[in-house]
């Protein structure tokens, strides 16, 4: 199969780009794989999407990289929607180029990889590849007014993949997507090159943005009640974000400036996750729960807060980690201690950790998705078939989308 993956910017940082690379260099091993990426921001990408994959771009943005972008770009997009939340970055110029990609594309299978690609896909791919669409977020987060886009939208695509099969559970029910196959397929992570944690050394880890939804202020005041027990026990956050300062002032207030330290941003993180023998992670949202795995597949247990979507899809609880109430900082402490206060069950749960997230190896993963592929290839893409609420044409805008066909009587659903 010619596999091609749409990305928003593979030379930037993100999850989506580390979990597209990882399930496009499996998919390579065995058939054409290309990642056009829409945007180039840097020389080269920070990921490597491996060497037989294909990295190419349609708008180079680095300074002094070729012509300027023209007043092209400064028109607003009309096909891409106003309702993702890159949308600022979008403009005709981004239209047309990956308009012009997908009316030409020889590929088997177009995957798209967020909701505003998604639609670029289901409306532009010429006839006959499959077209396929990726939701790395959920459909809870989306606004009500991006639901309305997918719900005109994604009729056209042959098939939706989710990360956790609560969200793939959301979609089917909740937008009805009549002929589109709605499938969970999780985030892969593959084997690092490090040697796995042994559960020795005394350090808690967490990792990723430094943001609200991510709940590190809850995380450093449950460490707080962690070490009145056992200060002995530190605790090492890494990732950056626009939560630095406040979280920097909650550490000083709570005089644990020796326990909890905020690194920064890592890469590669694999060695950071195997010099510690605990995860934790305490969020109050997540779409999958990536650093969960990432973690595990470094050999430690994870404690994490029980919130929608990922983590009670992915720890097993008491075998490999544990489950506590969002927002329970008394629940975090006695669960991080339960493993501090254990040697025993920590070094167990750590091996079952490595264990258990075997089944998220990108070979894994990448069967699965292989798997999906051709199945619907040997179904046939459905091409242009016109499905209520879909709208003919290159031009997409979002008054397309809330009063089209007698969607505007479906705002109050959405």
């Amino acid at each position: 199969m010619h596999i091609s993956f749409l990305i928003h910017n593979g030379y930037a940082i993100g999850g989506t780009v580390r979990t597209t690379y990882n399930l496009a260099r499996s998919l390579a091993e065995q058939h054409d794989v290309e990642v056009v990426s829409v945007f180039r921001t840097r020389e080269r990408p920070v990921f490597d999407p491996g060497p037989d994959v294909r990295l190419r771009s349609l708008v180079d943005t680095r300074e002094g990289s070729g012509p300027a972008l023209g007043p092209e770009h400064s028109r607003a997009a009309e096909v891409f929607p106003p309702e993702d939340g890159k949308y600022p970055m979008y403009s005709a110029l981004t239209d047309r180029l990956i308009g012009e990609h997908l009316a030409t594309t020889g590929a088997d299978v177009v995957v798209g990889t967020r909701p505003g690609l998604n639609v670029h896909v289901a409306r532009q791919t010429r006839r006959g590849p499959v077209r396929l669409g990726q939701e790395h977020l959920t459909l809870k987060t989306h606004s009500r007014r991006l639901k309305l886009v997918l719900r005109s939208a994604y009729p056209r695509l042959d098939a939706l993949t989710t990360v956790t099969e609560a969200d793939a559970a959301d979609y089917r029910r909740k937008l009805r997507l009549p002929g589109v196959r709605v499938e969970s397929l999780p985030n892969s992570v593959p084997r690092p090159e490090v040697t796995p944690a042994d559960g020795t050394s005394k350090w808690v880890v967490a990792a990723g943005r430094l943001a609200p939804a991510k709940r590190y202020d809850l995380l450093i005041r449950a460490f707080a009640k962690v070490t009145e027990q056992r200060p002995d026990w530190k605790l090492r956050i890494y990732g950056g974000g626009r939560e630095h300062d406040r979280l920097r002032a909650l550490i000083d207030e709570l005089g644990m400036y020796n326990h909890v330290f905020l690194m920064g941003p890592a890469h590669p993180l694999e060695p950071e996750w195997a010099k510690g023998s605990i995860g934790a992670v305490t969020s109050s949202l997540e779409s999958f729960g990536m650093t969960i795995v990432e973690a595990m597949r470094c050999g430690l247990p994870v404690v994490a807060t029980d919130c929608p979507h990922g983590p009670g899809e992915i720890i097993r609880p008491g075998v490999d980690g544990a489950l506590v109430p969002m927002g329970d900082e008394d629940a975090v402490a006695g669960a991080l201690l339960g493993l501090i206060n254990d040697d025993g069950l920590r070094r167990r749960m750590g091996r079952a950790a490595l264990e258990d997230s075997e089944r998220f190896d990108p070979a894994r993963v990448g069967s699965r998705y292989e798997s999906l592929m051709r199945d619907l290839l040997a179904r046939g893409s459905r091409g242009l078939h016109r499905t209520r609420g879909s709208f003919l044409g290159s031009a997409y805008t979002v008054k397309d989308a809330l009063w089209g066909n007698g969607l505007r009587a479906q705002e109050g659903r959405a």
